[in-house]
């Protein structure tokens, strides 16, 4: 039932992206959700979620960790790609 969800959510994620990341934010005890709702957002490539991503991006779970990385990428913004390069600096990420 979630994979079906996802599957319908992820064309319109962008037209959700504030939902999506209020349900992330509360969502705290299903890590496989959560990564899905992750990536959802990051689907969105809303320079809102920029946020979201650098504070998952020093997640302990690396999971949520490689989707701030792919969210990141996909907003191939300044902010973006700046917070990409500090976290591979300090050795964060690969």
């Amino acid at each position: 039932m979630r994979e079906s969800g996802f599957q319908l959510l992820l064309p319109h994620a962008t037209e959700h992206v504030d939902e999506l990341m209020a349900a992330f934010r509360v969502e705290q005890a299903d890590q496989g959700l959560r990564g899905w709702l992750l990536e959802l957002i990051g689907e969105a490539r809303s320079a809102e979620a920029l946020p979201l991503f650098v504070e998952e991006l020093r997640s302990d779970d690396e999971v949520l960790r490689g989707w701030a990385v792919r969210g990141l990428e996909l907003l191939d913004s300044k902010p973006a790609r700046e917070e990409l390069w500090r976290a591979r600096v300090s050795g964060l990420i690969d």
